[in-house]
């Protein structure tokens, strides 16, 4: 008797202990980076192996951040700014290509984004301190350095050049997607199978959990940040949110987000989050943020010429709107 429970005893404990000697592992780590929240997921065979490839994702940002942070004065970026109505800057062929993308979706959307919007007058307040609009005069003003056509490109000598004395570029969280795709790239060449890039709420994700599941992402519900309006399974894909749910002033029974219109100084109106979902995460945070400017009906427009994209959106009064090719059916659409 007592042999034979013995016996199976073993035969459990060593099936248990070839399993989680052939099993993944999944390790976290958060840091800041790029101005920002990163939290790193990596799924490796071991944790040594998980770890080390932490530490080179946290490179890689890094290097993206010595090259295009506008905050840091000995970046390329910041050169291009600080040479301003004076010279072209040349500069890697990966700010270049960054820049010209970036212009290409100023173009797609008439200036609702726009990376020179880094010269704008910071006259809207959203810690309280606002007490009326600022002036009609004082918002345009605001917005007199910013304009991608004054951005002028020389792909044969990959420079920049800001034609405006005072103007300045800046990636900001498109510079968080770009970084979290390039580090999915990165593992994916050296064959790490899973994991989630995630900088500042810009996601690039691939393979599954060590149990097999997807992972999954919680959409908040902008009226109660406790809760979720929707979980989504993801496999590799990317999820950006925009949002206006956490800064927001209210003047007149109107609802002014922290995302201001760079074309015309204002802020955006309407909807209060949008989150995208689709290949890349620079391209989509691209969207999201020109979908909050641009409004309901512009942003769906806009949506549409993306066909791998999809998205989200949730209005000032609790509407919940979502694309045609949204994959998932069921979810909350009230508060």
């Amino acid at each position: 008797m007592h042999t034979s429970i013995l016996h199976k005893f073993l035969v459990v404990f060593i099936i248990a202990f070839s399993f989680s000697g052939n099993a993944q592992v999944l390790r976290k780590r958060t840091t800041l980076l790029m101005g920002g929240r990163f939290d790193i997921t990596i799924v490796a065979n071991d944790a040594a192996s998980a770890e080390q490839n932490i530490d080179e994702v946290i490179a890689e940002i890094t290097r993206i951040e010595n090259l295009i942070s506008d905050w840091k004065s000995d970046t390329q970026v910041s050169e291009v700014n600080q040479n301003a109505g004076i010279k072209p800057v040349k500069v890697d062929r990966e700010v270049f290509e960054l820049t010209q993308r970036a212009i290409k979706l100023s173009e797609i959307t008439n200036g609702g984004f726009d990376i020179s919007f880094a010269a704008m007058d910071r006259i809207w307040k959203f810690d309280g301190s606002m007490t009326e609009m600022p002036s009609a005069e004082a918002i345009k003003k605001s917005v007199e350095k910013v304009g991608y056509k004054n951005i002028i490109l020389d792909s044969v000598q990959s420079t920049i050049f800001l034609k405006l004395k005072g103007m300045k570029i800046g990636f900001g969280a498109l510079g968080e997607g770009y970084a979290t795709d390039k580090c999915r790239t990165m593992m994916l060449a050296k064959g790490i199978n899973a994991g989630i890039i995630n900088g500042s709420g810009d996601m690039s994700t691939w393979g599954k959990q060590p149990n097999g599941e997807p992972w999954k992402i919680g959409i908040t519900n902008p009226f109660n940040t406790e809760k979720l309006l929707a979980v989504v399974p993801l496999g590799q894909e990317a999820v950006t949110t925009s949002g206006s749910y956490e800064k927001f002033v209210v003047f007149n029974g109107k609802r002014y987000s922290h995302i201001i219109n760079p074309a015309t100084g204002y802020p955006a109106t309407g909807l209060c989050s949008v989150t995208v979902f689709g290949p890349d995460a620079e391209t989509a945070n691209g969207l999201s943020t020109s979908m909050m400017v641009l409004g309901q009906k512009e942003g769906l427009l806009l949506l549409q010429k993306f066909p791998a994209y999809s998205c989200l959106m949730i209005t000032d009064n609790g509407k919940v709107i979502k694309s045609k090719n949204f994959k998932i059916k069921k979810f909350k659409t009230k508060f």
